[in-house]
């Protein structure tokens, strides 16, 4: 996994942590620009993270 990806999920994680309630839609789109994420590694975040409501991603 890239470590852009990887810090990406990370990020992601906390902000969740710390809103539970925070709209991961909007997480994954800030994400993606403050980590310079490819097109495929945003898709994977989406996927993830909403598949089943699934959250957090394990690191």
């Amino acid at each position: 996994m890239a470590q852009e990806l990887r810090e990406a999920i990370k990020w992601i994680n906390g902000e969740l942590q710390d809103n539970p309630g925070a709209n991961v839609s909007l997480l994954i789109d800030q994400a993606s620009r403050q980590f310079n994420l490819t097109p495929l590694q945003t898709d994977f975040l989406y996927r993830e993270y909403t598949r089943k409501d699934i959250r957090p991603i394990p690191q």
